[in-house]
């Protein structure tokens, strides 16, 4: 079996592993790296319970080989929160309960980060769109896109 020693920046600290060639990306943080807030839901890239960023871009990580992720950034949900304080995207889903039982949440989270990067100011059917690739079984969307919309206004205000 072919190992690769890859590095990369995870949540904007460096790390260096040694990897197979075919262990997914998914597995690589949280298997290796410890970070579990990315869950695995069914490893075929139907409920974007696994996105992360990686290199600004939302990626569904049981999709990817951790080889690809060598010298690349990456930002898992983890890495949102900012100087012990909840990023506004948490914050949204804490305020307008857009969580039941939190296994679609960090994917949401990370979708609707990338969403608000490049769209501050998304229309509900934007939201409905940028999640669309992320599935929930117990929330109906509702919540989940109100703590959206209230993200982006928060972030709107943080803005000057």
């Amino acid at each position: 079996m072919a190992m690769h020693t890859i590095k990369l920046t995870v949540n904007g600290e460096p790390h260096e592993a040694t990897v197979e060639s075919r262990l997914l990306l998914v597995h690589l943080l949280r298997e290796n790296l410890r970070l579990t807030g990315t869950h695995i839901g069914c490893d075929t890239t139907h409920c974007g319970a696994c996105t992360i960023l990686f290199d600004g871009q939302p990626v569904k990580s049981c999709t990817v080989l951790a080889v690809q992720a060598d010298g690349r950034q990456l930002i898992t949900v983890e890495g949102l929160e900012k100087d012990n304080k909840l990023s506004a995207i948490q914050d949204g889903f804490y305020q307008e309960h857009g969580l039941q039982c939190g296994y679609c949440t960090p994917g949401m989270m990370i979708t609707g980060t990338a969403l608000l990067e490049r769209n501050n100011s998304p229309s509900e059917l934007e939201i409905r769109e940028a999640i669309s690739g992320n599935l929930c079984r117990c929330t109906g969307y509702v919540n989940i896109v109100k703590a959206i919309q209230h993200a982006a206004r928060a972030t709107k205000q943080e803005t000057p």
